[in-house]
């Protein structure tokens, strides 16, 4: 494996602010991603690891081995001891000495929990994979064939990546999920996984869904929030808008780690990717993940628009007043299109950026816009 590091300066900068707004301060993202790593470089005064087993065990008593330390905490996988929270409150409140820095791999339950105990004393960074800023614009193809996760981005070689990844699932899925109270069979989840890759950008029919797993409407429900909760699935919501118009109501869905997709997908090489019928589909979400690590760190929601007509916009937000969409598309020289006009008709855009794998940035109309993946940022 290569010994190099990627440096994380933005999430870096981001981190340090919310340091020195709130007491406390949770990194939140997929295991592997490099929270721990990213964490350790603000040099922690005291570390507690909750998945090892003395810590876990110190931990027994919070009160007693935390009252008394000073600095910087970090405490790692947080969401495995959730009693934890109310005592963080007491703590911060009274020892102005001290600052956490909380680690976990879990979203909307650690955000629920520490939310309700912590209300305006915490503050959340969402640690995404690498993006094309970190690694370089050279790297895209690499980047985008091994994913964001940087063990796998930094192998040697595709194969020794692909092995990464499918021991990455394989632990997840037989490890990960039971420390989180997760009850589902491995082999289960990980066929629903597998087949869930094949609607990776697609609008999500639950119950069709559910009926060719097998299981019901809601037990498919449960396995998507669980994936979705772990960051390995994002559930894109369409925007609604008293328009007129018959609306797509159904949410999309996408893997986020394209690296995973290509893994449940058996796409070992670029050759191979640039040959597969889905091709256009992991590009949407490559370069929509790649666009979205930028936008959401302006806390901007983001959703896609479609009507029954036709007229899409894979993703759409608004920024500083401004209504933007984008489309993506893997084709060597994007064009305008019937269904980009209308749609910066309906949703009343002010640019719509068409991003290709291209390296040319050019002009299709005032407000449409061809512009390279590597240059979003």
């Amino acid at each position: 494996m290569s010994t190099k590091i990627i440096e994380r300066h933005k999430d870096h900068r981001a981190i340090a602010e919310l340091l020195g707004i709130f007491p406390v301060t949770a990194i939140l993202g997929p295991r592997q991603v490099g929270k721990t790593t990213l964490a350790k470089t603000f040099k922690p005064k005291h570390i507690f690891d909750l998945e090892n087993p003395r810590d876990f065990a110190l931990l027994d008593n919070p009160q007693l081995a935390l009252e008394k330390l000073e600095g910087l905490i970090m405490i790692d996988e947080v969401q495995r001891k959730a009693e934890l929270f109310p005592l963080l409150r007491y703590l911060v409140d009274n020892n102005p000495k001290q600052r956490y820095l909380i680690l976990g791999s879990a979203s909307s339950s650690l955000k629920q929990q520490s939310g309700e105990s912590l209300a305006g004393r915490i503050g959340y960074y969402y640690l995404t994979g690498l993006n094309l800023i970190e690694t370089g614009k050279e790297t895209m193809d690499t980047l985008w064939l091994r994913g964001g996760f940087p063990r796998s981005f930094l192998m040697d070689s595709d194969s020794q990546s692909m092995i990464w990844r499918a021991n990455f699932i394989s632990t997840f899925l037989e490890r990960d999920l039971n420390l989180l109270g997760v009850s589902v069979p491995p082999s289960v989840m990980y066929r629903f996984w597998t087949m869930l890759s094949h609607y990776h950008g697609q609008s999500i029919n639950y119950s069709e869904l559910a009926r060719s797993f097998g299981i019901s409407d809601k037990t498919a429900k449960l396995y998507i929030s669980v994936l979705e909760d772990t960051f390995m699935v994002r559930q894109l919501m369409p925007w609604h808008a008293n328009l007129g118009k018959r609306l797509v109501k159904s949410p999309k869905i996408y893997l986020r780690d394209s690296g995973i997709f290509h893994a449940l997908q058996s796409i070992n090489t670029i050759q191979e990717l640039r040959s597969n019928p889905k091709i256009g589909a992991s590009w949407e979400g490559f370069a929509m993940e790649e666009l979205i690590s930028h936008v959401e760190k302006r806390d901007s929601e983001v959703f896609f628009y479609a009507t029954h007509g036709g007229v899409e916009v894979d993703l759409y937000w608004q920024h500083q007043g401004k209504r933007i969409g984008a489309e993506f598309k893997y084709t060597d020289a994007p064009g305008t299109t019937k269904s980009m006009q209308q749609a910066i008709s309906d949703l009343n855009l002010d640019e719509l950026w068409v991003i290709y794998p291209g390296n040319r940035k050019y002009q299709l109309t005032d407000k449409i816009t061809v512009m390279p993946l590597t240059e979003i940022a």
